[in-house]
């Protein structure tokens, strides 16, 4: 077997095992409790449930998994093969929640995956500097902190529909995509001068978006179905990160001529395809925070009651 067939099999068995893992801390954060409760309330619950920490361990063998594959293939192929984690979820959340995927959900489900694969495929990113100094961090702070909290306002504003779990999971996916980019500065602190990484901005900036990052993914995860908030979270990360890597780590994209045009409708076929997926769950769902029960379930329910 070549390296290129392997990594590509890695890299499948990683996109599946994140899949498990979001599912499991998904259902976790729908079913801890049912009162209304804050972030940081949640994600303390959260900590005491079992469940949870066994999504986690499938988020970590992910990682794992990410890592042995892009040892044995390109990040290109590696990337591109990640996005299949949705379609992995999905039949995952229809076993374990009982509400079957639409032949419509699956239809957008499959134009995300293959328009946002093509884009990270055209566009064979070339990769820059590893580190960005502090003035420039400081100017995606003024320009992504406001944005991050009009989502937060959006989310606490709108909490009882559908749109509340796609705000709170573009947040979360933007935290984490700025995580991925900060990692990059540590490992080459790691790499070069251990004994600086505790003097380092980087280190400290990375912690605050690896932490809220989290809270606020499972805070999307309870505000709705995971149609809604999954698919934010894939899209985000991928394009926040890139956009950052070209913009503060000055990456680039190998692209020429009629590739940009394809880039720029793969680009927005991807936030068409989201938006598709979230509004089609979103019409067959209650969006009650911490209920993800179809619709047509509770007014059966409450017909029998």
């Amino acid at each position: 077997m070549s390296d290129v067939h392997l990594a590509a099999i890695l890299a499948l068995c990683a996109a599946l095992a994140s899949a498990i893992g979001n599912v499991v801390r998904q259902r976790s954060a729908q079913e801890v409790t049912d009162q209304q409760v804050g972030h940081l309330t949640l994600f303390g619950m959260l900590l005491r449930d079992k469940r949870w920490w066994l999504g986690g361990l499938g988020d970590i063998g992910s990682y794992v998994l990410l890592a042995a594959a892009l040892d044995k293939g390109s990040v290109l192929l590696v990337m591109s093969l990640q996005v299949t984690a949705l379609l992995f979820a999905l039949p995952i959340y229809a076993r374990m929640t009982g509400n079957p995927i639409t032949r419509r959900e699956w239809t957008w489900a499959l134009v995300l995956a293959v328009a946002l694969a093509a884009l990270i495929s055209i566009g064979d990113p070339t990769g820059g500097q590893q580190r960005a100094p502090l003035h420039t961090w400081i100017v995606v702070a003024v320009v992504i902190g406001p944005l991050l909290l009009l989502g937060l306002l959006g989310a606490r504003i709108w909490s009882d529909r559908p749109v509340a779990a796609l705000l709170l999971a573009a947040v979360a996916g933007t935290l984490l995509a700025v995580f991925a980019v900060l990692m990059k500065g540590v490992v080459d602190i790691l790499e070069h001068q251990p004994g600086q990484v505790w003097h380092s901005f980087e280190l400290y900036a990375l912690v605050f978006c690896g932490a809220a990052g989290m809270i606020y993914h499972q805070s999307a995860y309870r505000a709705g179905a995971l149609t809604a908030s999954l698919p934010t979270i894939i899209v985000a990360k991928p394009v926040v990160g890139g956009v950052l890597g070209i913009l503060v780590l000055g990456e680039t994209l190998e692209a020429g001529g009629w590739e940009w045009f394809v880039l720029a409708v793969t680009l927005v076929v991807v936030i068409v395809a989201t938006v598709g997926l979230a509004r089609g769950e979103a019409a067959s769902m209650s969006a009650g925070a911490g209920r993800d029960v179809k619709a047509s379930a509770r007014q059966e329910a409450a017909s029998q009651a």
